[in-house]
């Protein structure tokens, strides 16, 4: 590797320190709001975003001389940095697999540092521009279809990690001018298509994580976003882009690229990972006196007696020429005292009464 490899490698190892500060950043900030909206406005979600600003801006200057496997594996290296900064800060336990996890992770990214080749300009092509971004413009409304069926957070995840690989693969693409002034170099990067696409792809990768770390479980969606983003676009950079790799070192390249991400999949699902997502809970404090007292349950209504269905009166007709009758109340199922259970009228004796005049006497 060049010099310029070596400050290239350098570059990316401090935007992947900015993507770990960025990753717990964007947990908390994610578990402290309601909605996608409310995420991306809240200030550790802000604060995370300005770290993967920094961190994507290395990785951008990264590709104009490393290959984007090597780049996206370094990337995802930050996984080890988050766990080892949530075991220092938090005081998160580490199991024995994450410790192991995190020495093949180190050993992996040395690999492929030595096995990474003088990389080759891209000879950008409008074919090349095309399918960038078309793949660009697929990814919003595979992404927006998926969050709007609330696809589960995997699928989510995976969306997220391949637009932010589609990123990587366009800043492989993009064309810099070589010799020319500041100016020059700024105004051909400012009409380049492929810079809308650059735009759109992280735009993309940023919400869609998001809204994955939102409505799903941070070890998965963590998992399978870094396994989407060094996988695809890394395979693609080889067969389409050129991107070599050292001579016979193809293999441990290759098993390298493998242990890193397997690595990444067991830090994701780490007890540490899980601590810098969770919000802690703030505990109430209690006012001293009578209203310390536990809270008792809640006291219902007791259920009444349902009121008996009274019976419809007989067809029986009783012609009454005498004083009006005593009204007694209905039987309604209650006791009745015995001194006046001789008032009592059976239910299913009560006659219609019909009032008439007495007959004259002749």
């Amino acid at each position: 590797m060049t010099g310029a490899g070596w400050v290239a490698l350098a570059i990316v190892s401090v935007g992947s320190l900015c993507y770990a500060t960025a990753s717990i950043l964007q947990g908390v900030g994610a578990r402290r709001s309601v909605g996608t909206a409310q995420t991306m406005a809240h200030p550790l979600y802000l604060a995370g975003i300005f770290f993967d600003i920094l961190a994507w801006v290395g990785a951008m200057i990264a590709l104009q001389t490393l290959a984007v496997y090597v780049v996206e594996s370094v990337l995802a290296g930050s996984l080890a940095f988050t766990v080892l900064g949530a075991r220092i800060v938090l005081g998160s336990r580490l199991r024995r697999r994450d410790m192991v996890a995190v020495a093949v992770t180190i050993v992996a990214l040395t690999s492929l540092a030595f096995s990474a080749g003088p990389q080759h300009e891209v000879n950008t092509t409008n074919e090349l521009r095309f399918a960038l971004c078309g793949a660009a413009a697929a990814m919003v409304l595979v992404g927006y279809g998926a969050a709007k069926v609330n696809a589960p957070g995997g699928i989510i995840a995976a969306c997220a990690g391949l637009s932010l690989g589609g990123a990587a693969l366009v800043g492989r693409s993009l064309p810099v001018p070589e010799g020319v002034g500041g100016g020059q170099v700024a105004l051909s990067i400012l009409t380049e298509p492929l810079t809308l696409a650059l735009l759109v792809f992280a735009g993309t990768g940023m919400t869609l994580y998001a809204h994955a770390l939102q409505h799903g479980d941070v070890g998965p969606v963590t998992a399978i976003h870094w396994t989407a983003e060094v996988m695809a676009p890394s395979i693609v950079a080889v067969v389409f882009l050129g991107d070599t790799v050292r001579e016979g070192w193809l293999l441990p390249a290759g098993i390298a690229c493998a242990l890193t991400v397997g690595a990444a999949i067991v830090l994701a699902t780490a007890p540490a990972t899980h601590a810098t997502h969770v919000e802690e809970a703030v505990p109430v404090p209690v006012p001293a006196g009578p209203a310390a007292l536990p809270p008792q349950a809640p006291r219902h209504a007791l259920n009444a007696p349902p009121l008996p269905v009274l019976p419809q009166p007989t067809g029986e007709r009783i012609i009454w020429w005498g004083p009006p009758p005593i009204w007694r109340p209905p039987d309604r199922g209650r006791p009745v005292d015995p001194t006046y259970r001789m008032l009592a009228l059976p239910a299913a004796a009560a006659p219609r009464f019909i009032w008439a005049a007495p007959p004259r006497r002749r």
